[in-house]
């Protein structure tokens, strides 16, 4: 028997396995490659608190719609995430942002992220297609992760917004510091194989296989003592944030708010002034084709 919970918005369907123990928070934009605004987001943050305060839950599963996990934050409207500016007579519109609403508007956005990072259920990633920007990050932190062998990984926005975007301790902690910087100082998309052998990931697989591993390994946990569980949670957080994550919460704001405050050189690629020119699609295509460096033949 399942049950599902009135998210408020039907790109964020969340449904719960009484007798497994088991929460599933799906991503349903798949038109979009499951970008998220700010209204999906809040409503993913709402399907957490839920899953958090019920206690017969243990497990919560998070998966993409449609084959994709998620292409992150979605950027038609970069500007529309701080928030719109209207005068009297006239209606809201997308205004560049002051640095002072960028970092309150950050700091609450951070708020999730570090929500998500510090759980206090067992979370379950089941990563298919594309997990890019924000929807990489929260693979990342995810506590166990299945991910198809094909899926495409990365930080694609690090070429627009610069490399100190996201939560930057994660990254040099889940990913270390070497790939870490490959990822934000170039802004590489690559395929999950090639990460394999590091361990990032708890299981690479055949695209195929990953409904069914995710379910398995949400399962799995979902039989641990659920007080148990809970404890764990804590403590693996103490240790994370004694060790690894000291200054992350003041950090990755900070860093985020300056960094898409940025100043374009001549013959730097502008992707927020080239996409309101010649339109998103456009903008990308352009994008692509400045960051294009061939390889080196043999």
């Amino acid at each position: 028997m399942s049950t599902s919970f009135d998210t408020a918005d039907d790109r964020v369907l969340f449904d719960v396995d009484p007798d497994g123990r088991i929460a599933t928070i799906t991503l349903n934009n798949p038109a979009h490659r499951n970008t998220y605004d700010p209204a999906m987001r809040d409503a993913i943050a709402r399907c957490l608190d839920h899953a958090a305060e019920d206690d017969d839950l243990t497990v919560v599963l998070l998966r993409g719609a449609g084959g994709t996990f998620s292409t992150g934050a979605d950027m038609n409207n970069a500007y529309g995430w701080y928030g719109a500016k209207s005068g009297d007579d006239e209606p809201a519109r997308p205004s560049r942002p002051s640095q002072r609403r960028r970092l309150t508007v950050d700091r609450k956005s951070f708020g999730f992220y570090h929500n998500l990072l510090g759980f206090p259920k067992v979370t379950v990633g089941e990563i298919s297609g594309y997990a890019l920007g924000g929807g990489f990050e929260i693979a990342l932190m995810t506590d166990i992760s299945v991910i198809a062998r094909d899926a495409r990984i990365g930080m694609p926005a690090t070429r627009f917004l610069g490399p100190a975007l996201g939560s930057l301790h994660m990254f040099f902690h889940r990913l270390g510091p070497v790939m870490a910087r490959r990822l934000l100082l170039t802004g590489d998309i690559i395929e999950a194989g090639e990460l394999a052998h590091l361990g990032i990931f708890t299981e690479t697989c055949d695209p195929e296989a990953v409904p069914a591993r995710a379910r398995y390994w949400a399962q799995k946990a979902a039989k641990m003592p659920a007080d148990g569980v809970v404890i764990a949670k804590e403590a693996f957080r103490l240790v994370e944030q004694s060790q690894v994550y000291q200054g992350e919460e003041v950090a990755s704001y900070l860093f985020h708010a300056f960094g898409t405050n940025l100043q374009f050189a001549p013959g730097e690629f502008n992707f927020v002034k080239t996409r309101a020119q010649l339109g998103t699609k456009e903008a990308f295509r352009l994008r692509d084709e400045h960051f294009h460096v061939p390889e080196p033949e043999a």
